[in-house]
């Protein structure tokens, strides 16, 4: 089992101070770096789970508090088993926090993270790869847009908004994008129906982009958080999969 060094850090941003969770390797070799983006409910055990399975896989991975211009993690009380269906008022703490996150913000936050993991002894030379999730999707392609000299290769699972009509669309940053992309879909996931993985897809397609879209069949948005009844175990390991794969492919 590989032994791990796990660090709580702050990160200097253009507005501000982002608290920031890193884990590697505790071999001192520098590792390819992976940016992970949260889902809405933010930095907590859940994530820092998954982050360490990936960095026991061969990774650095640092996961940003994405909203710490509202505060440090948690910046919002939660339970720990989060069901929104059940309280409706988890929603309503986060709906705002979330859709204030604009791709101005995130290009200007993820060059701040691509620094720091540049200038890293524990990063290795070159682009570094990413996962998001939920909300993250949308953050990994931004970030993926706005700095293609950085980023391999990227990765969303269970992203919702993908391919709208607003002007913040990820869709619409294709043309900038040079990395590796793979998405895993929910299916009947309200947040990313049919029509928008059509127009997503082809925005991909004719801005040549290397990608490759699934829909997890009976897997709801969020399969991949254990901490809520979304979860799909099937599902969860069918994106470790795919995700260690893009990576292996990039690294």
């Amino acid at each position: 089992m590989t032994e791990l060094q796990r660090t709580d850090l702050d990160i200097q941003t253009e507005d501000g101070v982002a608290d920031a969770y890193l884990v590697h390797p505790a071999d001192g070799r520098p590792r390819p770096g992976v940016l992970f983006y949260q889902d809405a409910y933010g930095l907590r055990p859940h994530l820092k789970k998954m982050a360490d399975r990936l960095a026991a896989a061969g990774y650095a991975v640092l996961v940003p508090n994405v909203t710490y211009r509202i505060g440090r993690a948690p910046v919002v009380e939660l339970p720990e088993f989060k069901d929104p269906g059940a309280d409706p008022s988890i929603w309503k703490k986060l709906g705002p926090i979330v859709f204030a996150l604009n791709p101005e913000m995130i290009g200007r936050d993820s060059a701040a993270y691509l620094r720091w993991m540049a200038d890293s002894p524990v990063v290795a030379d070159g682009p570094v790869g990413i996962t998001g999730y939920c909300m993250g999707a949308r953050l990994a392609l931004w970030t993926a847009a706005a700095h293609p000299e950085r980023v391999a290769a990227a990765a969303g699972f269970h992203g919702g908004g993908l391919a709208t009509d607003d002007p913040a669309s990820p869709h619409l940053g294709a043309p900038r994008i040079t990395a590796e992309l793979y998405l895993g879909h929910a299916d009947n996931d309200h947040s990313l129906p049919p029509e928008q993985i059509e127009r997503f897809e082809k925005a991909l397609t004719e801005a040549g982009v290397r990608h490759t879209c699934e829909v997890y069949e009976g897997a709801q948005h969020g399969y991949t958080q254990a901490d809520t009844p979304a979860y799909n175990e099937e599902a969860y390991e069918r994106h470790w999969v795919a995700l260690l794969g893009l990576l292996e492919r990039a690294f």
